[in-house]
């Protein structure tokens, strides 16, 4: 069933704005956590050189797959199941080594200990120079960014206690645990950020 997310919609300009320069010199693209399939579609038709992977628990194929053949791109792939906190991921081959990564709004919905596995997992993934898009709401410096996420961070707990908005420097330390660097900090709308880490 073809799922709808208004936000897909609403943040996919600027987030492709960065992606165009980040990924310009990228061929093949992971995106963990496809969600409905929005992303996944528009990216790859604003960015034909680019094959895009989508990837998520088996639960939300039936929507990515809907999106996808509604958009009957070349450059698109079904999605493959990835739970992040799986012993193993797929494994890149040399037909399909990934040198980018992408992820939006996943982190928070995530547990801490599953966004821990998908950091270790990215790493072992990623080849040098690759890159790994993180797009969501972060607090820094220990605190809220604004109202709304303070708000919205409440909403998460309540939904599920072991979720929540998390804190940059502790993201930005599990990259660099997993050989990652953070290159860029994006300001996105609505009080989000897009964080790009490269792989050394």
């Amino acid at each position: 069933m073809k799922q709808y997310s208004e936000a897909c919609d609403q943040n996919r300009e600027p987030i492709l704005t960065v992606l165009r320069e980040t990924f310009s010199a990228a061929r093949n693209i992971l995106e963990i956590g496809s969600g409905t399939g929005q992303h996944a579609v528009y990216f790859a038709r604003h960015l034909p050189h680019l094959h895009w992977q989508t990837s998520d628990l088996e639960e939300n194929h039936a929507s990515i797959n809907a999106w996808l053949h509604e958009a009957a791109l070349e450059n698109t792939s079904p999605p493959f199941t990835l739970d992040v906190t799986a012993a193993t991921w797929p494994e890149s081959t040399p037909e399909s080594t990934y040198d980018g990564l992408f992820s939006a709004n996943t982190a928070h919905i995530m547990g801490w200990s599953a966004v821990q596995d998908m950091f270790t997992g990215i790493g072992k993934l990623l080849e040098a120079e690759a890159r790994f898009c993180l797009y969501g709401p972060f607090n820094y410096n220990g605190d809220y960014t604004s109202d709304s996420n303070r708000r919205f961070d409440i909403w998460l707990k309540d939904r599920d206690l072991a979720s929540g908005i998390r804190h940059f420097e502790a993201l930005d330390e599990l990259a660099s645990s997993n050989n990652m660097r953070l290159e860029t900090d994006h300001e996105m709308p609505v009080n989000n950020r897009l964080l790009v880490w490269k792989k050394y």
